[in-house]
């Protein structure tokens, strides 16, 4: 039982930090995107705001699982451990 809880939570950082870094790399193809800095083509500009929004995406929904393993770990009856 507390094996599982470990594994729990283990995911649950992993999937924060997975969005976390997700969330630095769209937010650079972002700024790529607003910031001049020469000439750029319509393509480079349309793939940048393009990859921009998987990875902002992408980040949400690791949040969103990280969010979904801290509630099961929170019901996990060994999981309130880890909290304190």
């Amino acid at each position: 039982m507390m094996n599982q809880a470990k594994e729990l939570y283990e995911k649950m950082c992993d999937a924060r930090w997975l969005g976390i870094v997700l969330l630095a790399v769209g937010s650079f193809f972002y700024l790529g995107t607003i910031l001049p800095t020469g000439p750029v083509s319509d393509i480079d500009l349309t793939g940048m705001s393009v990859a921009s929004l998987v990875f902002l995406a992408g980040s949400i929904l690791f949040f969103l699982k990280s969010k979904e393993y801290r509630k099961k770990l929170m019901e996990h009856e060994d999981g309130e451990e880890y909290f304190l």
